[in-house]
């Protein structure tokens, strides 16, 4: 990958220049046979991704925010009940956009950093049942992987449909749609999957098909799936114009994840947080999420004492890697890493350089060269 600076947020991550050529081509009609055959190619792709042989994908003009709607107001009604099991920032805007929709949402909270354990899951279903459970699979002010499958055994048999945002896990951590019996997947193309920023992504079992279709109505217009459908069985049809540039975009993102192979990628996401992880650790920094449910997309690190946040990150942006600050309680206080899409060995080394230089310009005692010697052995 060449790239002039390495924005290397959770999100958007470095796009691919094979990606960047794609999203460069000459906008088309909407319904020019070449378009449709690659939004046929992103539809399929995507499902293929979240490993379904069934589910009805849908690719909409919007962002992960748009998917989280599409997946509540579709699901739930104005006066059910939601189960929302957060694990930060993202988890918890779930509450507020039950809120919107007249939706009664009850927050099962984690502290920042750690994960609610699936006891605590169990004990908040066994007090009444709900439409619907949110699962946040990676939050990304945090850096907590959820233990989804732990959830899962829990709910197992109960009424609840099961909606999975995997806005910072898709692409990098493996999501087994089919064999987890997941009602809806929900996600974006701008992070694990590498593509530009710019559609909503969703997946809906046929159960969450037949509960739409069972609904008279739902309280949104462009949100509606049963609006969308027909486009998305037949994307030659109209409903509103897609983004036609982005899809071929990620279009081009999803073969590349699949020329790559699924095992092989979520390899090489562990294999790149781990290199990340001990390169940090030699510089003396601290990881703010518990070992146990530390996710492969991105890093928390704790800032060591006396660093400021805002000159931190611009040194290392001088360097030629932008970070992410902390949000909520850990603003001014970490920084936030992401380490997903298609980045390689090199982009970690240059990464970890740039903050190891960056500390020591501020006075940081630390060993030189230590952060690429402790990252190698994990390549």
């Amino acid at each position: 990958m060449i790239n002039e600076t390495l924005t290397m947020i959770p999100g958007p991550s470095p796009v691919h220049t094979r990606i960047l050529h794609a999203l460069a081509q000459p906008t088309t009609s909407h319904v020019a046979p070449s378009f449709v055959e690659e939004f046929r190619g992103a539809l399929a792709g995507f499902r293929a991704l979240c490993q379904s042989e069934t589910a009805q994908p849908f690719i909409v003009a919007g962002g992960g925010t748009l998917a989280m709607e599409i997946a509540l107001v579709n699901l739930v009604a104005p006066g059910e009940r939601v189960l929302v099991i957060s694990h930060g920032y993202f988890g918890d805007r779930f509450g507020d956009l039950a809120a919107s929709f007249g939706i009664e949402a009850d927050l099962l909270k984690s502290e920042w950093g750690k994960a609610v354990p699936a006891e605590a899951v169990a004990a908040r279903l066994a007090a009444g049942s709900y439409a619907a459970v949110t699962i946040t699979h990676v939050d990304t002010s945090t850096g907590t992987l959820a233990p989804v499958e732990a959830y899962l055994e829990v709910l197992k048999g109960r009424p609840e449909l099961v909606i999975l945002d995997g806005v910072c896990a898709t692409g990098g951590v493996e999501e087994k749609f089919d064999a987890w019996k997941l009602d809806v997947l929900l996600t974006g193309p701008q992070k694990a999957i590498g593509a530009p920023p710019g559609v909503a992504l969703c997946l809906f079992s046929e159960k969450a098909m037949a509960h739409r279709k069972a609904r008279t109505s739902v309280p949104a217009y462009y949100a509606d799936v049963m609006r969308w459908l027909p486009v998305m069985l037949d994307p030659g049809k109209y409903y509103s114009t897609p983004c036609v540039n982005e899809i071929v975009a990620l279009a081009e993102a999803l073969r590349m994840v699949h020329a790559e192979g699924l095992p092989t990628r979520f390899a090489r996401h562990a294999r790149n947080a781990r290199a990340f992880r001990a390169g940090l650790e030699a510089l003396g920094l601290k990881l703010f999420t518990d070992a146990g449910c530390r996710a492969d997309t991105l890093s928390v690190v704790l800032l060591p004492e006396g660093v400021a946040d805002a000159a931190f990150r611009k040194e290392v942006a001088g360097r030629g890697a932008v970070l992410a600050g902390g949000l909520g309680p850990i603003a001014g206080k970490a920084f936030r890493l992401g380490h997903m899409g298609n980045i390689s060995a090199a982009e970690v080394v240059a990464v970890l350089g740039a903050i190891e230089g960056s500390l020591a310009a501020l006075g940081v005692s630390i060993t030189p060269g230590a952060a690429v010697a402790a990252a190698a052995p994990h390549f």
